[in-house]
C-alpha cells in the first residue's frame, strides 16, 4: 500500500514499531528479573539444584567444582574448574580449587604456580594461602611461608593459636634461618604482634623464641615496648630464670648494666619492671612518685605511713656481685619518725639468706629538710639477685609518718 502524499501512513508505521519495542523491553525486564531472582539461588542452593537452573553460569560451575574437590572426586572438579575459569578468567575461587586439583594429582609445581596466582589475586583465599604456607615450608622456603601464614593471620584470629605454634617451633628448631624471618614479620608491627609476644611467655620453648626475638628487634625500628617487655622478664623470674634474664638485660641493656638501683631519682620512666619500682598500697599505707612540694621540677618518692600496718611500700629487682657495697640517698620528713617506722632492706631474690637492713631516715631530723642517708653493707656469695625494699616497721599504735626520698643509689664501698 502506497503511502499518501499527505503522509498518513507513517503514524501507523511508527506506532507498530513502539509495540515492537515495548514487547522488547518487557521481554528484557522480564530475563533480569529472573536472573537476579534466582541468584540467592544460584549462590545458596544445593549445587544439584543451582547447575540445573543455570547450568552454564560460571558461580554455579565454581560451587560444583569445590564441592567434587570436597568429595574427592578430583577429576570432575578440575574439569568444573576449567570450564569455570573459561567463562570467568578472574575467579580466583575457581583457581585456588583447580591448583588444589593439581597437588591431588602429584603435580606440586604446577600446583604451586596456580596458587601463587590466587594467592597474589586474593588476601582473602585462606585454602591457597594454607596450602603455600605448607609447600613453602616444606621447603625451608621460610620468608615465602610466613608472609603467606601472616597474611591469613592478619584475618583470621581464630587460627592464631596455630599459626603462632607454627612460628615458635620453626624458631626454636631453626633459630638461624627462621627468627629472622619472624622478626621481620614483627618489625611491621602487624596487628597480631601483641597477642603473639604474650603466647611466648607461656612455655619454656617461647621464652627462649622471646628473648631472641627481644635481641633481635632491639637494634630495628620496632624493638620491644616496655609492655611488651616486663611480661617477658616477669616470665622468666617466674620460670625461675634469673640467669637468662641477666643475660637478656645485658644484651638489650635496658636497664644498663651499670645502673644498680633503676630510676634512683623517680624521674625515669623509659626502664621496664622489675628492674622499675613496684609501689604497693593498702590501708595506711599510700607511696607515690610525684613533683617535690618545694622544688615542683624535682619528683621524688612520697609515702605517707599511718605507723601501725605492716608491708612493702615500694620494691625493685637488682643484681649485686658478692662484695661491699655503699647505700646512699636523701630523706626529707613532713611528720613523725621514718628512720623508727621505715627501712629500706635487700633480700636475695632466691630466698633464704638473712635480710640486710638500710636505714630510712635519720634521728631527730628537722621537719622539711633534705638530709643524706648512707650505709655500708656486704652482699653474700651464692646471691645472684637481690629486691630492693622499702618496708614498714609497725608499732603497736597509730603514729602517722609522711616523707620523702630521692637520689638513691647503691655503688662499690671501695
Amino acid at each position: 500500500m502506497r503511502d499518501r502524499a499527505d503522509g498518513s501512513a507513517a503514524p501507523r508505521r511508527l506506532q507498530g514499531a513502539g509495540e515492537i519495542a515495548s514487547y522488547g523491553l518487557v521481554a528484557a525486564a522480564v530475563f533480569l528479573g529472573w536472573q537476579i531472582a534466582i541468584q540467592p539461588l544460584l549462590q545458596r542452593a544445593p549445587v544439584e539444584i543451582a547447575i540445573r537452573l543455570a547450568p552454564g553460569s560460571p558461580l554455579v560451575l565454581r560451587r560444583a567444582a569445590e564441592s567434587e574437590l570436597a568429595a574427592g572426586r578430583v577429576d570432575n572438579a578440575a574439569a568444573l574448574s576449567r570450564d569455570a575459569l573459561a567463562r570467568s578468567p578472574f575467579d580466583v575461587r575457581a583457581l585456588r580449587v583447580l591448583g588444589l586439583t593439581e597437588a591431588r594429582a602429584r603435580r606440586e609445581d604446577a600446583a604451586d604456580d596456580i596458587l601463587t596466582l590466587a594467592g597474589n589475586w586474593s588476601l582473602r583465599d585462606d585454602p591457597a594461602h594454607a596450602w603455600l604456607v605448607e609447600r613453602r615450608l616444606r621447603r625451608g622456603d621460610y620468608a615465602s611461608s610466613f608472609a603467606h601464614a601472616d597474611t591469613l593471620v592478619r584475618r583470621r584470629e581464630d587460627i592464631q593459636p596455630q599459626v603462632f605454634r607454627l612460628f615458635t617451633a620453626a624458631g626454636a628448631a631453626d633459630p638461624q634461618r627462621a627468627l629472622p624471618v619472624v622478626a621481620k614479620l614483627l618489625a611491621a608491627r602487624p596487628p597480631w604482634r601483641v597477642a603473639y609476644l604474650a603466647s611466648l611467655n607461656q612455655t619454656p620453648q617461647g621464652l627462649q623464641v622471646g628473648a631472641s626475638l627481644a635481641v633481635l628487634l632491639e637494634a630495628g625500628r620496632a624493638p620491644f615496648t616496655n609492655e611488651e617487655l616486663q611480661p617477658l622478664y616477669n616470665a622468666l623470674i617466674n620460670a625461675g630464670g634469673l640467669e637468662a634474664l641477666q643475660t637478656i638485660r645485658r644484651r638489650l641493656s635496658r636497664p644498663p648494666m651499670a645502673t644498680a638501683v633503676t630510676n634512683g631519682g623517680f624521674d625515669e620512666t623509659a626502664h621496664p619492671a622489675p628492674f622499675q619500682w613496684r609501689l604497693f598500697e593498702k590501708a595506711g599505707i599510700v607511696a607515690e612518685i610525684v613533683a617535690d612540694d618545694l622544688a615542683p621540677s624535682n619528683r621524688a618518692l612520697r609515702v605517707d605511713y599511718d605507723g601501725y600496718a605492716t608491708g612493702t611500700v615500694a620494691e625493685q629487682l637488682t643484681y649485686l656481685a658478692p662484695g661491699a657495697y655503699r647505700f646512699s640517698a636523701v630523706v626529707r620528713s613532713e611528720t613523725g619518725d621514718p628512720a623508727a617506722r621505715l627501712a629500706w632492706t635487700l633480700s636475695c631474690a632466691t630466698g633464704g639468706g638473712a635480710k640486710i637492713l638500710l636505714p630510712a631516715g635519720a634521728p631527730d631530723t628537722a621537719p622539711n629538710n633534705w638530709r643524706n642517708l648512707s650505709a655500708r653493707f656486704e652482699v653474700p656469695a651464692g646471691c645472684p639477685a637481690q629486691l630492693l625494699r622499702l618496708e614498714t616497721r609497725g608499732g603497736d599504735r597509730r603514729t602517722p609518718t609522711s616523707v620523702w626520698f630521692d637520689r638513691m643509689a647503691i655503688s662499690p664501698a671501695g
